[in-house]
């Protein structure tokens, strides 16, 4: 997954700076106050859970859909590969789970589409010089593919 995170506000980074020109050791987790939330053994639960999440055959027609609709795109000089819709499968299933759902819905995938695909499109350079974004050509593949019912 691509996460864009905000910069923070000057005075907090500037704060940063400080703790580091202080000897702030970011690797040192103790020392920055941090302690486990899960074990070893909890995230393989999980990942173990999130593979029990079932994906209906209009879910899994969807994803490969979406995928081959980047692959026509005229902006795009490269689309999502099968492997990218196997990464987009992959997160809804955990987004399902993380939300108490068994199965994977539409909206799941839709959810995490932007956040697991985005970063696996490539604009051809005329596109780009036009000033088209990554993630319109994402949204206009999104919406040109019907939704399951």
């Amino acid at each position: 997954l691509k996460v864009t995170l905000p910069l923070p506000p000057r005075a907090d980074e500037v704060a940063v700076l400080r703790r580091h020109a202080e000897g702030f050791d970011p690797r040192d987790l103790a020392a920055a106050g941090l302690r486990p939330v899960a074990s070893g053994a909890d995230l393989e639960a999980g990942a173990r859970a999130v593979r029990q999440v079932e994906v209906g055959d209009d879910v899994a027609a969807y994803v490969v859909d979406i995928a081959r609709a980047t692959r026509t795109s005229p902006s795009l000089s490269l689309g999502v590969s099968p492997r990218g819709a196997t990464a987009l499968m992959s997160t809804a299933r955990a987004w399902a789970w993380l939300n108490g759902r068994g199965f994977v819905t539409p909206d799941d995938v839709k959810s995490l589409a932007h956040a697991t695909l985005a970063h696996r499109l490539a604009l051809r350079p005329e596109a780009e010089l036009e000033g088209v974004d990554v993630s319109a050509v994402l949204d206009s593949a999104l919406g040109a593919v019907p939704v399951p019912r």
